[in-house]
């Protein structure tokens, strides 16, 4: 399983960060986390992949690391109402399957 959490409040211009953390351990880069943005009406766009990595045209003001034993997606500058999705890979089940929340 896959859970996504986020600070508790948030104000525009401001800094988020988003979690995201498997049930069943640790998220290394070895997962290869990315994390996705979709607005309405819209396809959701990759923002981060492989942890840290931003496809061509997205801005630096998103970025991916690992916090703790979690990938994070920190937004400064914040002003991107969307929804955020997180996907990851559990590396404890074999051929991993991908995880989204």
């Amino acid at each position: 399983q896959i859970v996504v959490t986020q600070e508790p409040s948030l104000s525009p211009g401001g800094t988020v960060l988003l979690t995201c953390g498997l049930s069943s351990g640790s998220v290394t880069t070895s997962n290869y986390s990315s994390w996705y943005q979709q607005t309405p009406g819209r396809a959701p766009r990759t923002i981060i992949y492989n942890t840290n990595s931003h496809p061509s045209g997205v801005p630096d003001r998103f970025s991916g690391s690992i916090s703790g034993n979690k990938a994070a997606l920190t937004i400064t500058g914040a002003e991107d109402e969307a929804d955020y999705y997180c996907q990851s890979t559990d590396l404890t089940l074999g051929a991993p399957p991908v995880l989204w929340a």
